[in-house]
């Protein structure tokens, strides 16, 4: 096993390279800029870093390599012929500044994906500009306080959002300037519309939902929901982070929702997590249109063109957002097509349901009515074993844990989300083991305690690692 770290394979005088001579002149580096001692870098050949960086990608685990049943992050397989058109040197050597006659190409693929993402969300317009899902909350909700302001509406300050939202939610309005208001859930995990009629003001600029909403559950009061806001002059927020459940089934638009968020990087392909890269389309009703941030790409006589309106919020980064993720958004959707886009959500919410009723038995199900996308339960009926037990254990088995711990309304949370391309056979797998670990929690609770017991690490003191992360080969023991 070649297990050794690059720093101790390195040896003084070993290189790994050879650079011709330059061809501009050397560039003086200030003295008060310059090094006072060497670098202290790992002297090692080509073929050590290569070995070094394959084995370490080796030791991690993906979605390519077996099951991800990550709750609420959606981590499904990505058509590999997507990655390939995002890589041909005509989309991804573009550069931002050139002239928008010569891109062509690109602006027709933005303008093209927002007509289909128009088509499946009901909304009237859209905007690429987020680099992320919590950048296109930011940027719904900096639309929602303009349109309330451009109405001479000061006093809407408060956002209301439910005990079930995602963390992105409250700290989004907080970055936005507003204060955050709670509504509490029903016993069947819906938002509690007669806890909500309380906090409704002159002061609520309007409510951050996903529906489904995190515990898996659709909100089947959305209609009354919405028809309280509006009473209200309050505006709907939908978070999308839970859309793969409703794709070409269901409109977030025609429940009533008037600013929406998605995210590219977890519904329409692009491999999630990992930091990036993103993309968080922020889609309005059409009187919201003209806040969406500067530019937006519009069809012409004579070709499409960036259109900046005097009424939008602004621009809220560089350029015009990931166009590569935005790209891969676009085959995806081709490739589906309009006959195909509805057994996305159809397989995931059929998929998530036989999970939970196979699991029934042996965890913990708090809600047992119909879920969607993904089920939650709150730990094991039986056994000394906590649910980080559970997802140790499954590490041995080879399966990447379910979300855990979140969300936070029971102790004990597990999160499953299985999406629309597994296979029977490989959830039957999982459930399997996941019977298994639940026996294993009565028989013998000390060895889930244990677990992990065959990754290359074994069970971490995980808030040490977050607080106190070494990431500098010389603060290692």
């Amino acid at each position: 096993m070649y297990d050794k770290l690059i720093f101790e394979l390195s040896k003084q005088g070993r290189r790994g390279y050879s650079l011709p001579a330059a061809e501009v002149p050397a560039a003086e580096i200030p003295e008060e800029l310059r090094r006072k001692s060497p670098l202290d870098m790992p002297e090692v050949t080509e073929l050590d870093v290569v070995r070094h960086y394959t084995n370490l990608s080796r030791k991690n685990y993906g979605v390519d390599q077996g099951f991800y049943p990550l709750g609420s992050c959606t981590m499904k397989y990505n058509p590999k012929i997507n990655e390939e058109l995002a890589s041909l040197s005509a989309f991804a050597r573009l550069h931002p500044l050139q002239p928008a006659s010569t891109a062509q190409g690109a602006l027709a693929v933005y303008f093209h994906l927002e007509e289909m993402l128009k088509e499946v969300t009901g909304m009237a317009a859209f905007s690429f500009s987020p680099f992320a899902g919590a950048h296109g909350e930011a940027c719904g909700l900096m639309i929602m306080k303009k349109y309330h302001q451009s109405r001479g509406d000061y006093k809407r300050t408060k956002i209301i959002v439910p005990d079930t939202a995602h963390g992105t939610n409250p700290a989004s309005a907080s970055v936005v300037g507003f204060d955050t208001l709670v509504v509490g859930s029903t016993p069947e995990g819906t938002v509690d519309v007669e806890k909500l009629k309380e906090l409704l003001n002159d002061e609520i600029a309007g409510i951050m939902l996903t529906n489904p909403n995190t515990l898996g559950i659709f909100e089947k009061d959305i209609m009354e929901i919405a028809r309280l806001m509006r009473e209200n002059g309050s505006l709907l927020y939908y978070d999308g982070a839970n859309l793969n459940a409703l794709l070409g089934v269901a409109r977030p638009a025609e429940m009533g929702f008037d600013i929406i968020h998605l995210n590219l990087h977890k519904t329409f392909s692009t491999p999630h997590g990992g930091g990036g890269p993103g993309s968080g389309p922020v889609g309005v009703r059409a009187d919201l249109a003209d806040f969406l941030p500067n530019p937006r790409v519009v069809k012409r006589d004579d070709g499409y063109a960036l259109h900046y309106s005097d009424a939008s919020i602004g621009a809220i980064g560089g350029f015009y957002g990931n166009f590569l993720v935005v790209l891969k958004a676009y085959a995806y959707l081709l490739s589906l097509g309009k006959e195909h886009l509805d057994k996305v959500g159809k397989f995931s919410v059929l998929n998530a349901n036989y999970i939970k009723e196979s699991l029934k038995d042996d965890y913990l199900l708090p809600i047992n009515g119909l879920c969607k996308h993904e089920v939650v339960f709150d730990g094991l009926i039986k056994g000394g074993a906590t649910t980080l037990d559970v997802a140790k254990r499954l590490l041995d088995y080879g399966y990447h844990p379910p979300t855990i711990y979140f969300p936070l309304l029971y102790h004990q949370s597990l999160m499953i989300e299985p999406t629309e391309a597994e296979s029977k056979e490989t959830i039957d797998d999982f459930i399997a083991v996941m019977k298994k670990i639940a026996a294993e929690a009565v028989q013998n609770p000390e060895l889930l305690k244990e677990a992990p017991h065959n990754t290359p690490v074994r069970r971490l003191d995980e808030v040490k690692a977050a607080r106190q992360p070494v990431i500098k080969y010389k603060d290692m023991p």
